[in-house]
């Protein structure tokens, strides 16, 4: 089994603990301040999860916290960091996730930078398979914990292509803990960081129904 650590605090002030390049990867989805809580308010809550009443969650990633990102990270897979290009160097190698739901009332997919020096992909995947804004069930949770959570199967697509069995990954915005969940799937080891002790506790459940599951398979 992998080694996973979930982090309750402020990822600023935890990554300023962290050394130069101590992890593999920086894989993570920060918040970039679309008011999707406010978009959530408006569908009445039937989207899949709870209600979200302020806008704390949805504060935009700072300057700060990428430059804390790009010092301990070997290497940085972001989410949205099409809203905050100012902050990051160039790169030949982004990601786009496809959600193949063209015309959607959202975008057509979202935006990742990568540190890699290699060529830019496009990973396919329906979010309905596994996450999205109608109820909708997850591959290993059941309906959506968190109003932005990330299927499963695209952070393990990052995972298979961008690190090996064995590197330890960061999420400094781990949220409902779809990250470490991958993590746990692909044999690597995973620090995560959420401020809010009620989304660390629904990463930890999940992360030990990924474990149970997993022992289940290996017969232990």
């Amino acid at each position: 089994m992998s080694d996973i650590q979930i982090i309750q605090g402020d990822c600023l002030e935890v990554m300023k603990t962290f050394d130069d390049n101590q992890f593999d990867l920086v894989l993570t989805d920060p918040p970039y301040g679309i008011g999707r809580d406010a978009l959530h308010e408006k569908n009445k809550g039937n989207w899949g999860f709870k209600q979200y009443g302020e806008t704390d969650w949805d504060k935009p990633v700072s300057r700060e916290q990428i430059e804390a990102i790009i010092r301990i990270g070997k290497n940085q897979i972001i989410f949205g960091a099409n809203y905050f290009p100012q902050y990051l160097p160039p790169s030949m190698c982004w990601v786009f996730w496809y959600k193949m739901q063209p015309n959607f009332s959202f975008s057509d997919g979202e935006f990742a930078f990568t540190s890699f020096q290699s060529k830019a992909r496009i990973f396919q995947y329906a979010r309905g398979n596994e996450s999205g804004f109608a109820p909708c069930v997850s591959d290993n949770a059941g309906i959506n914990k968190h109003p932005t959570q990330k299927p499963v199967a695209l952070m393990k697509w990052c995972l298979e292509n961008y690190t090996n069995e064995g590197d330890t990954v960061l999420d400094p915005f781990l949220g409902s803990g779809t990250t470490a969940v991958a993590c746990e799937r692909m044999g690597r080891n995973c620090v995560g960081i959420e401020i809010s002790e009620e989304y660390c506790e629904i990463a930890r459940k999940r992360v030990q129904e990924e474990k149970d599951k997993m022992g289940l398979f290996n017969g232990d």
